[in-house]
């Protein structure tokens, strides 16, 4: 029996309780102190280190498993033949072979979410929003930014000079099909900045894809290609961009003066940051023929943190991702 002299039981929350039911002021406490760091124990301009795999897959072209933190990606790259004679509009013959990829959509990207890599994106579900997103956004950037060499996917014929011609006319060069790359992306599983990963994905899988040798048979009037391992050729890419993603946290509310507000932009957000942070940066940068670092493409979306200042550091920033990415690749 108590005798009414003993303290009551302290109240103490575990920290993933506390991340549940306030993530907003567990966030803040974490970027407050000095030095600030998040709750995964990132500074906020550090990135997660990728881990990556290429030659997976057996029966894809080019495959490649990327793990950045915990989300994970895999990538297969799988060719189909489209014949020229299959096309129903034929591209004008002053498209310039670098436009023939968009013209014809010869890269066909897809990401698919549904595989249980996160409790929002269970099995069975049609495509989320999120998905059709990313699809569009890498298929976007892969237009953008022209890296693969369109004479990679032309499967051409030199026609013969017919007899009664003259001999000495250059012969005629002919496209007779395309190669189709589908490009397949599944999140195994997802911990935020699932653009970055899958991108990084698909860069290792191009890197990794080899086509079999292919020409076309005039007795037979149709594409063959060769059995043989040493007749396959790989890709020839172009300067490919790294792309990076920040998200940005601010305590602004419209109960206090825009001002008095704090803000941080941190880089390569997991999935809890996410969930919070609704101002988001990505940025596509490659390098130049001297070694400097080229702006490609800016996407922006929530609101107005981030201005030229901000801007040019997360440039900065995305020029050391790009070439942390690079060595990743080679590691791959």
């Amino acid at each position: 029996m108590s005798n009414g002299t003993g303290s009551a039981p302290g109240l103490t929350f575990s920290r993933d309780t506390f991340a549940a039911i306030t993530p907003d002021p567990f966030l803040l406490a974490h970027l407050k102190q000095e030095p600030n760091s998040r709750p995964n124990g990132r500074k906020t301009f550090e990135a997660r280190q990728p881990v990556i795999n290429t030659g997976s897959l057996t029966h894809s072209n080019g495959s490649a498993v990327v793990r950045v933190g915990d989300t994970a990606i895999v990538c297969g790259v799988r060719g189909e033949i489209l014949l020229a004679s299959d096309i129903p509009h034929a591209p004008n013959e002053d498209l310039r072979e670098e436009e023939l990829i968009e013209e014809l959509g010869l890269l066909v990207p897809n990401i698919e979410l549904g595989t249980g890599c996160s409790p929002a994106h269970l099995p069975g579900n049609s495509p989320s929003t999120l998905a059709q997103s990313l699809s569009y956004r890498v298929s976007s950037l892969l237009q953008d930014s022209r890296c693969i060499d369109a004479s990679n996917l032309c499967i051409k014929y030199t026609e013969p000079n017919a007899e009664d011609e003259d001999s000495d006319d250059d012969p005629k060069v002919v496209t007779k099909a395309y190669w189709t790359l589908y490009i397949d992306v599944l999140c195994l599983a997802l911990d935020g900045n699932a653009f970055d990963a899958a991108w990084l994905a698909i860069v290792a899988a191009l890197r990794d894809t080899t086509l079999p040798k292919a020409w076309w048979d005039q007795d037979r009037e149709q594409i063959l290609c060769s059995p043989l391992l040493s007749d396959a050729s790989a890709l020839t890419l172009n300067d490919i961009p790294s792309v990076s993603t920040f998200a940005v946290y601010t305590t602004a509310s419209p109960l206090q003066k825009p001002e008095n507000a704090q803000s941080w932009v941190l880089a390569d957000p997991d999935a809890f940051e996410e969930e919070i942070c609704h101002e988001t940066l990505t940025l596509a940068v490659r390098k130049t023929s001297s070694g400097g670092t080229q702006l490609l493409k800016i996407e922006k979306s929530g609101g107005s943190f981030i201005g030229q200042p901000t801007m040019r550091e997360c440039v900065e920033e995305a020029g050391k991702r790009l070439r942390q990415s690079d060595l990743a690749l080679k590691k791959g």
